[in-house]
């Protein structure tokens, strides 16, 4: 028998929903279907799909879109036992509908996350994540124009609507409509890897998710706990990490002393606040010398970094190369 190192293609699920945009449904499958495939297929190279993709909607029945045509999914809801990676597409409007004619999705989304499985959605598809409790503390986007009623169906998310794609704790959101391609592209970069995502990128001739220059609300470091307290200033600091951070001051406002603070942060995320804000400012120049053309003294004022010098070197601690070493390797060409 002939041995291969090839990984086992990661399941996908993509949902469709009654009355939702098709391309929010169908341009997420063509993206997962294609990677690892149409660059391969282009370049004269052997398929190496990285995804096992089928559409799924409630009792496999047709879908009628937001279009003039039916969709025939490939099988019922009811049959899905296993999936690595769950994607919701839009259900159109308004959102009280959205969520009662998809009773059934909610419960499969509950259930399957419980299992282990990612769950994605994007548009009117994200108040299924939330009916399912999926956004209860974790961070949150959706449609511009949808925001506030979310934000009052789902108070407990931490919406964060400037943002185009939120990922925590496997629970991963995108904004409108045509957000969809950034979060499925989003998604294969975190599951395929970064040159995946860019060949599959250049393939369908689409830009690299909008949401990787530098967004700092999508870079989780640290070991996960169940410390509330200590998860208050995780967020805190990744919405402040631009800043000049005084950890003194945020020990305060959270009613420690700096000295307990530390010592009850590093027990939690197994690393001293100053390096945790280190690492974030790091993963977030990484993104920047992958995917922008500032200069590297750019990037290291970008991220908090007015030394140029200090800069460099932090990141070459932390990465192993130098900034612009890291670009030559790693970069857009």
């Amino acid at each position: 028998m002939i041995q291969t190192n090839r990984p086992v293609p990661i399941e996908v699920t993509v949902l469709f929903l009654q009355g939702g945009h098709a391309s929010t449904a169908v341009g997420p499958l063509e993206v997962f279907r294609d990677a690892g495939v149409l660059w391969n297929e282009l370049a004269g190279e052997p398929h190496a799909p990285c995804f096992r993709v089928r559409s799924a909607s409630i009792g496999g029945a047709p879908v009628s879109l937001n279009s003039p045509y039916t969709i025939q999914p490939d099988d019922a809801l009811e049959s899905i036992a296993h999936s690595d990676l769950v994607f919701v597409s839009s259900g159109g409007l308004p959102v009280a509908e959205v969520i009662g004619r998809n009773a059934p999705i909610v419960e499969f989304l509950r259930r399957i996350h419980a299992r282990g499985a990612r769950v994605a959605g994007v548009c009117s598809g994200v108040s299924l994540l939330g009916a399912a409790g999926l956004l209860d503390g974790r961070a949150a986007t959706t449609h511009w124009a949808l925001v506030d009623e979310l934000r009052t169906r789902f108070p407990r998310a931490r919406w964060q609507p400037d943002d185009l794609v939120t990922e925590e704790d496997d629970v991963y959101c995108g904004g409108g409509v045509h957000a969809a391609l950034d979060l499925a592209l989003y998604l294969v970069d975190r599951l395929a890897g970064r040159d995946t995502a860019r060949e599959c990128a250049k393939a369908l001739v689409l830009d690299m998710p909008r949401e990787c220059q530098a967004s700092f609300s999508v870079l989780p470091v640290g070991a996960r706990h169940d410390d509330e307290l200590v998860r208050r200033a995780e967020r805190w600091i990744h919405g402040h990490c631009r800043e000049d951070v005084r950890f003194d001051a945020l020990a305060r406002e959270l009613g420690m002393s700096p000295r307990n603070f530390a010592r009850r942060f590093k027990e939690a995320t197994g690393t001293t606040p100053l390096d945790y804000l280190q690492r974030l400012r790091v993963r977030a120049a990484q993104r920047m010398l992958e995917d922008d053309h500032r200069g590297v003294t750019e990037v290291g004022a970008a991220v908090g970094y007015d030394d140029a010098a200090f800069f460099r070197a932090l990141f070459k601690r932390h990465a192993g190369l130098s900034p612009a070493a890291y670009r030559r390797r790693f970069g857009a060409r």
